[in-house]
């Protein structure tokens, strides 16, 4: 049920749309009635009833009423059938855009914790098949289930109206399905849990090597990864057959329990008519409407198939749906409303990632305007320590402050937005090179973008470019070398004209020649700017006010 009130919250804006196709379906599905209704009063009156001939003669404009009529609600009924089906793909299409835009927030706004615990591949299996999944049921599943009922009940009352014990007779097997479907759900539900996750599996493995691939190729792993992949497939194929096994398992059951109607309607219609209990043309509507009772119970196990494909993908949905990030504003986060000044604090901070403690009592102050270094051997915890600054992670214990203010007090747009941030591992967008270094900025005037491409020692290498400051800029920055990409990430970071830069060992991938015109840039911004640098060779750092060294976590040197 909490499934179902789920669905109805996102519904809203297309509850009407989609009530007003649950209305048309049960219309629909109750009109099947009238064609046999129609068929049983031509046969006792116009072909087997006593006066047959003469009702034959002197009521042919009724026969041909009556036939109008068949004709006529069967188009109807196909008018209403094709209004409902698009009601439902409407209603249900609505419903999507919806859930994914909130899934989409939901993901921007998650902390890196998020990212450490859920793999790329499983979050794109969410927000693709799993929400397909959810559509399907919305506009299928729903639509089908509530076809079963009323055409079932509808049919049942029918046949009660026309004799109890014949009506009696044709459902007397709707129990048998019912025990049949009960153990099939029971039986592979567990399955799909599992055939979800390997699909989330296949689709990471896919994800992983698609963004690796020139490191596959290099390492000449082909083989190897298509391995791999060819293990994470059988998975699924595996897990797939197994599903659909089972279902085949106890198809024949259900099959042949729903084809036992017309066994049954032969045999007990035949007696009765023989016995004169019912007429020809009633006989005539039971065997018309055997379908929709056979239908419902042939159909219910799809059903059941389905629902549970349903569960497990809803469930992942809901899980990512309702994820909050741990890193939040404070309902009494401080509003500064001013330019931050850069004086930053570290006060016996200590951070720990899970039982691994990585920085331990750290204290040191950054006086705006300042350049620090931050050096020490791989592992120390030099990128941990940049990345508390903006609270990419929170410390564990301590507390960091930014003029003054501890930064958990601090709006994070605000924050966040005072900080310029460029890494040695570049990530750039499928845009234009003038699109990436305006990503902090959508309004910097180009004469801008060119100003602190030139602080980059990026301008030149640009105009080298097909298009220039308008060349598309492949996934991930395929087509420049790393130190190209470095460059353009060093602009956009200026580009925001930040009161705190923060540069992890950003010209680790450029010569020493350019990286003195780098940093002779830096060092004449034409704004306030304190300076945070992760380094790994001195040349990086000597020009740096202070410099840090950490080691094992710990501030060995300062």
């Amino acid at each position: 049920m909490f499934i179902i009130r789920w669905l109805w919250k996102n519904m809203k804006g297309d509850r009407a749309l989609y009530i007003f196709a649950l209305f048309l379906t049960i219309t629909c599905q109750s009109m099947y009635i009238i064609t046999p209704y129609f068929t049983q009063q031509i046969v006792d009156t116009f072909i087997v009833g006593e006066n047959a001939a003469e009702n034959l003669q002197n009521g042919t404009d009724r026969l041909i009423t009556m036939i109008a009529l068949m004709i006529g609600f069967t188009v109807i009924r196909c008018a209403i059938q094709y209004s409902a089906n698009l009601s439902y793909e409407k209603s249900s299409q609505g419903l999507i855009y919806r859930i994914r835009k909130v899934l989409f927030d939901k993901i921007e706004q998650q902390d890196a914790t998020f990212y450490d615990r859920f793999r790329t591949g499983d979050i794109m299996t969410r927000v693709t098949g799993d929400l397909d999944m959810i559509r399907h049921s919305v506009a299928w599943i729903i639509k089908t289930t509530l076809e079963c009922i009323i055409l079932f009940s509808v049919t049942t009352i029918y046949f009660i109206s026309i004799d109890w014990i014949m009506a009696i007779c044709m459902i007397a097997l709707t129990p048998v399905i019912l025990i049949i479907t009960k153990k099939f759900k029971d039986v592979v539900g567990p399955f799909y849990v599992d055939l979800r996750e390997k699909l989330s599996d296949l689709n990471t493995c896919a994800e992983e090597n698609i963004s690796g691939n020139r490191v596959v190729k290099a390492f000449a792993r082909e083989e190897f990864e298509i391995d791999k992949f060819d293990k994470r497939n059988k998975g699924y194929n595996e897990a797939n057959k197994k599903a659909a096994f089972t279902w085949l398992r106890f198809f024949p059951g259900l099959e042949i329990t729903a084809q036992s109607l017309a066994v049954v309607c032969l045999i007990c219609g035949g007696l009765f008519v023989i016995m004169g209990r019912i007429t020809p043309g009633e006989y005539a509507a039971f065997s018309g409407l055997i379908w929709t009772i056979s239908n419902p119970m042939r159909t219910l196990g799809n059903i059941v198939n389905d629902y549970q494909r349903f569960t497990a993908s809803a469930n992942k949905i809901i899980e990512l749906y309702y994820a909050h990030p741990a890193i939040i504003d404070r309902a009494d986060a401080v509003e500064l409303g001013r330019r931050v000044e850069g004086k930053i604090e570290f006060r016996n901070v200590t951070f720990a990632y899970g039982k691994n403690e990585i920085l331990k009592d750290i204290s040191f102050t950054v006086n705006p305007g300042e350049k620090v270094a931050i050096m020490g051997a791989t592992g120390s915890g030099k990128t941990t320590l940049i990345n508390l600054i903006p609270r990419i992670y929170d410390v564990t214990d301590g507390e960091i402050l930014v003029d003054g203010i501890n930064i958990r007090m601090m709006k994070l747009k605000e924050l966040r937005g005072s900080i310029g941030i460029a890494t040695q591992d570049v990530l750039l967008y499928s845009d234009t090179i003038d699109g990436n270094i305006c990503f902090g900025n959508v309004d910097l005037p180009e004469e801008e973008v060119k100003k602190y491409a030139q602080c980059a020692d990026a301008h030149n290498f640009i105009l080298k470019t097909s298009d220039g400051y308008d060349t598309i800029i492949g996934e991930r920055g395929v087509g420049l070398s790393g130190g190209q990409k470095q460059r353009i990430s060093l602009a956009r970071a200026l580009a925001v004209k930040p009161s705190i830069l923060i540069l992890d060992d950003t010209t680790s991938a450029v010569d020493l020649e350019t990286e003195k015109r780098i940093q002779d840039a830096l060092a004449n911004l034409d704004y306030p700017c304190t300076k945070i640098i992760v380094a790994q060779r001195i040349s990086s750092a000597k020009d740096a006010d202070r410099i840090i060294i950490l080691k094992d976590g710990k501030i060995a040197e300062m």
